[in-house]
């Protein structure tokens, strides 16, 4: 099967063109300039960009990765699709370790589909006084032991691990993680700056939702924030929904760390796509009003209800960023995060053929994945 798309604006790495793509066999074949040298499909001046990777994703549309149901994990795949979304990771919070096993094998086995990405553990090896939504009661210091358990549950498939690497055995759980290919990361903690310099050394690559749940920059305790983003090892999420983050930080971490090392998430739960009310994140019940997840008891933030359309969208019209920043953000550099950069991430050719056609004011238009239309409404 071939496709042509023409009288496109083609966002790239490098820039934005007027030009054309032409898709073969679910891949990208051919990305051109100016008037397209055969028929296709005419997009009205449009912009292309590639398909969203989105590394740090708890659910959406009523669903949630964390209940471990295949049905409610595809529900939530085929909404953040819809949005943009064509590579998409399953992020799993605080619970019980026969749970979390359970949940990790279910959802190995849509990793096993090629439906996710992979699996990511955030929690249960997290700080108490930086836990955020994560339920208190469940949480505990690392086991390199029961990692491994946790990883052979998830056969192959587990690809993140947030850890609070301060805390007793952290720093053995991050090496533990790295030496079976696991991306570590530094979350939730409530850490030095020496002691993240330490977890930066021991392996972490990235900060899960820099600024959220960790110890606050200072002048005279910097912290891990100034840590993590100094150093070139590590990959910053931010989860730009103006809820956890105002622009401004957006833009500081941006200048700090540049699109390379910079991604945006959603950290989207089920109540994601849904109207206000009362859901379930893990044991623990969370309040949406106007679109914030807060948790019942308490208040903190529980998550997002953002899609990565609108983190793109805001990363344009409020951060300042130009389109090809913020689609690096979006894509490229997530998908460097998960190693697979070199299949999705940009309009390469070679590639796969994910995309998102957006309208002029940057809403969605369509998506393509692997050169197969997804249903937007």
């Amino acid at each position: 099967m071939s496709i042509t798309l023409a009288d496109a604006r083609v966002v790239t790495p490098g820039g934005v063109h007027e030009g054309w793509i032409t898709i073969e066999d679910g891949r990208f074949t051919h990305i051109g300039h100016g008037t397209a040298p055969r028929d296709g499909l005419g997009l009205g001046g449009r912009y292309v960009v590639p398909g969203f990777v989105d590394i740090h994703t708890h659910g959406g549309a009523g669903g949630s990765f964390p209940s471990g149901d295949p049905e409610e994990a595809r529900r939530v795949v085929a909404f953040h699709a819809r949005h943009g979304t064509t590579t998409i990771m399953a992020s799993l919070v605080t619970a019980a370790l026969p749970d979390l096993a359970r949940a990790t094998s279910a959802l190995a086995d849509l990793c096993d589909d090629g439906l996710l990405a992979g699996i990511h553990f955030e929690g249960p090896y997290i700080a108490r006084s930086r836990c955020g939504a994560h339920d208190p009661g469940l949480l505990r210091d690392p086991s390199t032991a029961e990692l491994s358990e946790l990883f052979k549950a998830g056969r192959g498939h587990v690809r993140m691990l947030t850890v609070a690497a301060e805390l007793p055995g952290g720093i053995d759980a991050v090496r533990a993680a790295v030496s079976e290919g696991v991306i570590a990361a530094l979350g939730h903690s409530d850490a030095t700056y020496e002691q993240a310099l330490e977890a930066i050394d021991a392996g972490c690559t990235v900060a899960t939702h820099l600024y959220n749940a960790m110890r606050p920059l200072h002048h005279r305790d910097p912290g891990p924030i100034a840590a993590l983003l100094q150093d070139e090892r590590i990959t910053v999420e931010l989860v730009n929904d103006g809820v956890h983050l105002h622009p401004a930080m957006v833009r500081l971490a941006h200048t700090a760390a540049g699109t390379s090392r910079t991604a945006l998430i959603t950290d989207a739960m089920g109540a994601a796509g849904m109207g206000d009310g009362v859901y379930r994140l893990g044991s623990m019940d969370v309040e949406v009003s106007g679109g914030a997840a807060r948790l019942v008891q308490g208040g903190a933030i529980a998550g997002s209800t953002l899609t990565m359309d609108v983190a793109l969208r805001r990363a344009v019209e409020q951060v300042g960023l130009t389109l090809p920043e913020a689609s690096i953000m979006a894509s490229l550099t997530p998908a460097r995060v998960l190693g697979l950069d070199d299949r999705v991430g940009s309009i390469t050719v070679g590639k796969n053929a994910d995309l998102v056609v957006l309208n002029e004011d940057l809403t969605i238009h369509s998506v393509m994945h692997q050169g197969a239309w997804i249903p937007t409404s």
